[in-house]
């Protein structure tokens, strides 16, 4: 056999080991969770809530009000604007008018600290913030009335500088909003407990949900001093870690409400994320392509000596593919959306593989209506477009 067949071969055993190795961590990581306490109840610091928000999401007041109903003795809700006329004004206002004993406040314009205008809302929502412990979170999560009790519990321990979420997704129905919300469970849980098992630690945060202390931020030179990345949420995970703290995840999930979705829209998001992460993890990045089973099973099938031999690597993709979703997303994270379209899996590895591969050949991103050149981590605003997005 010649050489590049064996070369495809024992590259194609590559995802397959991941997959393994990704199921055991997070059939590991739950294990362990469902074993943990409830979290100490006498530890109840008052915390601030930060809400960088733009435009309206799908459903955002309810997903807004899922903050005003959390079981904890005190807390405050923080919305920033950049604009007077931004659409989720109305809805902030009706949510003040909704919950009138919680403390909700509407900031409005944030000065230009850099490009990120998510982190320059960030910047001034943290200077106005009355508590030392900071809850950040996106306009288009929702959580359950235990939220900040799981969320503030492990930053008890003082090696522990931030606590961040994995997600269960909610969608409207769609083809491409429910395999964007595969993502996550399906992808990204699995490889952070992969990195958190071989690291010993996670260098990263979810942008979605992050929980961390004034202190913590102050040490790292604030908000401000990444107000000009792309990648805000892994910037703050990983400039914590760097400083000798731990990066935990919340015991519990939260949940995230997605739009209905086109074909540019989803592309769009995917290419976002590639972008970026190609730009903050450059090894990472190249590293992707040992994870991606599916065109290396392909491959493999063409390579392979016989029939048996191909059809035992696509059996053994998808079996491992499937039961590694599985494991994480319907088992672990109990997410619907991965239960009733697991079987979508493999068109989103295929859809990952294109992305992926898309991504070495541009650097620019659209992002909330805005346009950016992204050049080792750092945004370059380009000539504006109409404003399609909601939210930051």
């Amino acid at each position: 056999m010649s050489l590049w067949r064996w070369v495809v071969l024992l590259g194609a055993l590559g995802p397959l080991v991941y997959y393994v190795l990704a199921i055991f961590c997070g059939w590991d990581y739950f294990r362990k969770a469902r074993r943990m306490c409830a979290p100490d109840l006498s530890f109840h610091p008052p915390v601030s809530i930060l809400k960088p928000v733009r435009g309206v999401d799908r459903e955002a007041y309810e997903n807004f009000a899922s903050f005003c109903r959390l079981d904890y003795p005190e807390y405050e809700i923080l919305f920033a604007v950049s604009d007077t006329d931004d659409s989720v004004i109305p809805v902030i206002e009706r949510l003040q008018r909704s919950f009138p004993d919680r403390q909700i406040r509407l900031l409005t314009g944030a000065a230009q600290v850099g490009a990120n205008s998510k982190v320059n809302k960030l910047c001034r929502l943290a200077k106005e913030a009355r508590h030392d412990v900071l809850a950040i979170s996106d306009s288009d999560a929702r959580v359950e009335p235990d939220y900040l009790r799981e969320m503030v519990a492990p930053l008890a321990k003082p090696d522990v500088g931030m606590v961040t979420a994995l997600f269960r997704g909610l969608t409207g129905g769609g083809f491409f909003s429910e395999l964007d919300a595969l993502g996550v469970p399906a992808e990204s849980a699995p490889s952070a407990f992969v990195a958190r098992k071989l690291e010993g630690n996670m260098k990263f945060a979810f942008g979605w949900s992050m929980a961390t202390t004034k202190r913590h931020l102050a040490e790292i030179g604030g908000f401000e001093g990444f107000a000009n990345y792309h990648s805000d949420d892994f910037e703050l995970g990983n400039r914590i870690a760097s400083k000798g703290y731990r990066v935990e995840l919340m015991r519990k999930w939260i949940w995230m409400v997605f739009p209905r979705e086109t074909l540019h829209d989803f592309l769009q998001h995917e290419l976002r994320w590639s972008i970026g992460l190609r730009n903050v993890r450059k090894a990472g990045y190249l590293g992707l392509a040992l994870t991606y089973g599916l065109p290396w099973t392909v491959l493999a099938a063409i390579a392979a000596p016989t029939a048996k031999v191909a059809l035992a690597y696509v059996m053994a993709y998808f079996v491992l593919r499937l039961t590694m979703a599985w494991t994480v997303g319907v088992w672990g994270l109990g997410d619907p959306v991965t239960r009733r379209r697991i079987w979508l899996v493999p068109v989103r590895d295929l859809v990952n593989f294109t992305v992926w591969l898309a991504g070495f050949f541009s650097n620019t991103v659209h992002w909330r209506g805005l346009v950016f050149r992204v050049k080792q981590g750092l945004l370059i605003p380009l000539p504006a477009v109409k404003d399609v997005g909601a939210g930051d």
